[in-house]
C-alpha cells in the first residue's frame, strides 16, 4: 500500500531503466502468442518442468528441503507424506496447480491470499491466517552476529493494511498511475513489507507475482520457473529488497531497486523460454535440451549434483549420459573421478 499510495500521489517519471526493461518484456509479450502455438508435447514438457521447478525452488529459497529421488512423485502421484517438508512443497504445488487453471479469473483479494497461504502452510495452526504477533527480520551471520534487517507492520496493524493493499492495486490499475508490471512489483513489496504471515512470506509473494502476471495476460510462468530464476538470482533479490524497503513505513523509500529486479526476472523468463522453444527439436529432446541449457549458464566447474538440484524432473541417470555424451563431443571435461568429481564447459574453464 505505502509503494502504491506513493505512486498515486507523486509519479511523475518513470527511471530510464525501468522503460527499457518495460519495452523488452512488451515485445516479448507480443511473441508469447506465436510461440505457445508451437508443438504442444514440447510445451506440456516445458509446463511439467516448471512446476517442479517452481515447488522446489520457492520452498529451498526458504530452506525447505526434499529428497530429490521423491521430488517428481510429490508433485505427481499422492504418495504418503514422510515428513513437513514434503508437506510444504506439496502444498505449494497444490497452489500453483490452483493458479495455473484459474489463471486471472482468481482474484487479487484477501481471501485468495490467505487460501494460498493456508495451502502452503498445510496442516499447522496459523494456516490461512495473519500473524497475531510482530516479529523483526533478522539477517544471521556466519560468525554468530545478527542485525535486524526491516521491521515488518504489528500484527494490530495488518488487517488494514492488507484490505488497503487489496485495493490499492484495484485502484491504481482502475486509474492507469503507472504501468501494469511497474504496479505489479509495487504491490509485491508492500506484501513482502508488511509480511503478513507468521511463515510463509515470500513463498505467498511469489505465489502472486505468478497469478498478477496472469492477471496481466503474462503466461510465462506457466512455462519456465519464476521461482527458479529468483532463487538462482537469490542475492540480489534480498540487496534490492533490502534497498527498497528503507524508509518504507514514512513512504520515503525508493521502490525501483525492486521493481527493476522483478521486471529483470520476466525479462530473462521470456529469453529462457524462446530459447528453450527454439532448442528443443522433438518431444523426446525436451529434457536432454533443459539439462543442456543448465550446463550452457555455468560459468564455472560444478556437478553432477548442481545439474539434478536445477533439472529436478530430469534422471540422474539422464544427467549423466548427457554429460558423457557432451564430453564425447568436447563440449565438457570431467576434471576429477568418481561420483563428486567437478565437471567444466569450455567457458568455464577460460576463468
Amino acid at each position: 500500500m505505502n509503494t502504491l499510495q506513493q505512486f498515486s500521489h507523486s509519479l511523475t517519471t518513470i527511471p530510464l531503466a525501468t522503460g527499457w526493461l518495460l519495452n523488452e518484456i512488451g515485445e516479448c509479450i507480443g511473441r508469447q502468442q506465436l510461440f505457445t502455438k508451437q508443438a504442444p508435447q514440447r510445451l506440456k514438457v516445458l509446463r511439467e518442468h516448471a512446476l517442479i521447478e517452481s515447488a522446489v525452488s520457492s520452498n529451498r529459497i526458504e530452506g525447505v528441503e526434499v529428497d530429490l529421488k521423491r521430488v517428481a512423485t510429490l508433485i505427481f502421484g499422492q504418495p504418503t507424506l514422510r515428513d513437513r517438508d514434503e508437506e510444504e512443497l506439496r502444498g505449494y504445488r497444490n497452489a500453483l496447480n490452483l493458479i495455473h487453471t484459474q489463471g486471472a479469473a482468481l482474484p487479487i483479494s484477501e481471501k485468495t491470499i490467505k487460501h494460498l497461504h493456508a495451502l502452503i502452510r498445510g496442516d499447522i495452526w496459523d494456516a490461512g491466517h495473519y500473524k497475531n504477533k510482530g516479529s523483526d527480520i533478522i539477517e544471521r551471520y556466519a560468525d554468530g552476529r545478527v542485525r535486524v534487517r526491516f521491521k515488518p507492520l504489528p500484527a494490530k496493524a495488518t488487517p488494514k493494511a492488507m484490505a488497503r493493499l487489496v485495493a490499492g492495486w484495484r485502484d491504481a490499475l482502475c486509474e492507469r498511475v503507472a504501468p501494469p508490471l511497474v504496479l505489479l512489483a509495487a504491490f509485491n513489496l508492500d506484501f513482502l513489507c508488511s509480511h503478513p504471515f507468521r511463515d510463509g512470506n515470500g513463498r505467498v509473494a511469489r505465489l502472486l507475482f505468478l497469478l498478477q502476471c496472469y492477471y496481466l495476460g503474462i503466461e510465462v510462468g506457466r512455462y519456465i520457473s519464476l521461482e527458479r530464476l529468483i532463487e538462482e538470482n537469490k542475492e540480489r533479490y534480498y540487496e534490492t529488497l533490502e534497498q527498497s524497503s528503507r524508509g518504507w513505513h514514512d513512504r520515503n523509500h525508493n521502490s525501483w531497486p525492486f521493481i527493476n529486479y522483478a521486471l529483470f526476472i520476466l525479462k530473462q523468463a521470456y529469453k529462457e523460454f524462446e530459447r528453450r522453444v527454439g532448442q528443443i527439436a522433438d518431444a523426446r529432446g525436451t529434457k536432454t535440451a533443459l539439462v543442456l541449457d543448465a550446463i550452457a549458464r555455468k560459468v564455472q566447474p560444478f556437478a553432477v549434483g548442481e545439474l539434478q538440484r536445477e533439472c529436478p524432473s530430469v534422471s540422474l541417470d539422464l544427467i549423466r549420459r548427457i554429460l558423457k555424451t557432451q564430453r564425447g563431443r568436447g563440449a565438457v571435461q570431467c576434471l576429477g573421478r568418481g561420483r563428486n568429481a567437478l565437471w567444466s564447459t569450455h567457458k568455464s574453464s577460460r576463468r
